[in-house]
């Protein structure tokens, strides 16, 4: 297959674009500054755009307009890519994140019964601004015309690899370091997904055409942040780790030019339609995931 990937020079695109070319795939890699999408676009059988400014940053006003509007921009530039090809492609997945679904802690949210975010009683603005991007951006794909290409929504949840600049490495470093304690009360759940699973799950999705809109690509067991921690402590072999209030994390937020968003809000998502499509999980469970992704990084180290 030629597979196009838009904005495929960060964390996710690289993985992808590693394991097609390992497979014996062409991957193509586009960045925001090449002109000539169209040319790449037409005539490949899969596109996946992930194209977008991070949202690793403070949300102030440049910062939201570069997150909203490069996410807006290449949905519409890959949507006319599509079709004005000769040969527009079969599938084109779209990069979504699962932060649109709400700050919940009472039951998971799937991708048809899930509760949308945004109206959470006490939730921050800036969470609110995180959910109004998601929903502009899966909107925008909504209103692209493609009839000759089924588009996916991809809800993806934390990516873990132990690649460097990864949040898994981020997080890692914090045990190494005797600070991977509980942020805030430790209740707020995480979601998560395997590089493994990720790329699996990727190719489960553009062999089955039946499958549509949107799709969460988690782990099917989210735990609590305090559970998670511990349970990356063990596998690296750290007996404690040092905790932190939330007031503490906005101050370190503010330092490090990010937002508290990212390690508070309660993420608990399931893949409800890639289970009930037969997908299963090679690494369903943080504990076997964790041990994996360590034994890997102390490979590294070596």
């Amino acid at each position: 297959m030629k597979i196009v990937i838009p904005g495929g020079t960060g964390q996710v695109g690289t993985l992808l674009a590693r394991k097609f070319r390992a497979d014996g795939h062409e991957a193509v890699v586009l960045n925001r500054s090449q002109r000539d999408w169209p040319a790449a676009i037409d005539g490949a059988d899969v596109v996946i755009n992930l194209a977008g400014r991070s949202v690793n940053c403070r949300y102030n006003k440049k910062n939201r307009d570069e997150i909203l509007d490069s996410r807006i921009s290449s949905v519409r530039t890959v949507g006319q890519a599509i079709r004005d090809a000769k040969r527009p492609p079969a599938v084109w997945l779209q990069a979504s994140t699962a932060t649109l679904y709400a700050h919940r802690y009472d039951a998971p949210n799937d991708e048809n019964s899930g509760v949308i975010g945004g109206s959470e009683p006490g939730a921050p603005e800036t969470w609110r601004f995180s959910i109004d991007v998601v929903k502009a951006w899966e909107k925008a794909l909504d209103e692209e015309a493609t009839p000759g290409t089924r588009k996916v929504k991809l809800r993806m949840a934390m990516v873990m690899n132990p690649d460097a600049g990864s949040t898994f490495r981020i997080l890692l470093n914090l045990v190494r370091l005797g600070l991977g304690g509980t942020v805030g009360d430790g209740r707020q759940y995480v979601s998560w997904i395997h590089e493994i699973d990720l790329v699996r799950a990727v190719y489960w999705i553009i062999d089955r055409e039946h499958l549509e809109d949107a799709v969460n690509l988690a782990a099917p067991e989210p735990l609590p942040h305090r559970e998670f921690m511990a349970v990356l402590r063990r596998a690296w072999g750290v007996p404690f780790g040092l905790s932190g209030t939330k007031w503490m994390l906005e101050i370190a937020a503010v330092l490090h030019r990010t937002e508290s968003e990212l390690i508070l809000k309660s993420r608990r998502v399931v893949p409800e339609r890639l289970l009930e499509d037969g997908f299963y999980f090679q690494y369903p469970e943080w504990p076997d995931a964790a041990r994996e992704l360590c034994t890997r990084f102390r490979r590294k180290l070596q």
